[in-house]
């Protein structure tokens, strides 16, 4: 009996080139099954949707957390915060921009500044901000995000 591709059936040729395909196929899967490939391991700060070191985009955020935003970028790792009066210092005013710049936990990643200023005459005037001031908040900040990494990765 003839098989033909008219009738519905296959023809040998068919047959032995499906039957090549599927050996064929069969030994490459089994191939390279002997060893498992090793995964990158990420840093648990660069496995984040932001664009910046999540420890630091976290510490800057707790640390300002008593005063209001303006704006926060966490692609771009900008905080801005709206002006602060202190209940104690009602005749003073401070603004904080802080930037994150890396995605690594490094101090020289974090950018802070701060501006100052104070009431005079029915209106507010700039004033220095000491640096210490600007100092001591990067400091927090730092702090509180090595203490975030440390305790995501348990130890």
């Amino acid at each position: 009996m003839k098989a033909s591709t008219d009738n519905g059936l296959f023809t040998v040729r068919t047959l032995t080139t499906v039957g090549i395909c599927a050996a064929a196929a069969l030994a490459l899967a089994g191939c390279g099954g002997g060893r498992k490939k090793e995964q990158a391991k990420l840093a648990p700060s660069q496995v984040t949707t932001i664009g910046v070191n999540s420890y630091l985009w976290r510490a800057s955020l707790d640390s300002v957390s008593f005063m209001p935003l303006l704006q926060s970028d966490s692609a771009g790792g900008v905080i801005i915060t709206d002006w602060y009066v202190n209940p104690k210092t009602p005749t003073e005013r401070v603004k904080v921009s802080i930037a994150i710049l890396d995605q690594d936990l490094r101090a020289d990643a974090l950018r802070v500044t701060a501006v100052r200023e104070v009431q005079q005459g029915g209106g507010w005037v700039p004033a220095p901000v000491q640096a210490a001031t600007v100092q001591k908040l990067e400091d927090i900040i730092l702090t509180r995000a090595r203490d975030l990494r440390r305790d995501s990765i348990g130890g």
